[in-house]
């Protein structure tokens, strides 16, 4: 899947459950179907772009429709999907994503 250059559009900050702060956001894949062309990436407030994780298949059609859902969604629905991104992202860096998944949900 190629990306297209603009980089992740960030919507809005969160709490991670573990203390830290995230940014939630969307980025576009530059392909030719423009259906769920958008996706879900977080990074943390303090990161860059390699620290970000990302969701591919939590997608929306329409850059309104991404940021409206984000801006909409609970802190308890974003840590969700935090914590199911950053598993599959150390699941593939060849971690553990057990360790990670169990950060996520400590009390700050």
């Amino acid at each position: 899947m190629k990306e297209d250059d603009r980089g992740p559009q960030l919507v809005r900050e969160f709490e991670g459950g573990d203390g830290s702060t995230w940014t939630a956001g969307f980025r576009s894949r530059d392909d030719k179907d423009y259906k769920g062309r958008y996706y879900f990436v977080a990074r943390p407030i303090e990161g860059t772009e390699s620290d970000e994780v990302w969701l591919e298949d939590v997608r929306w059609n329409s850059e309104k429709t991404a940021s409206r859902t984000l801006e909409t969604m609970s802190e308890v629905e974003l840590r969700r999907r935090l914590r199911a991104a950053r598993g599959r992202h150390e699941q593939r860096m060849g971690g553990d994503s057990n360790d990670l998944i169990g950060q996520a949900d400590e009390p700050a």
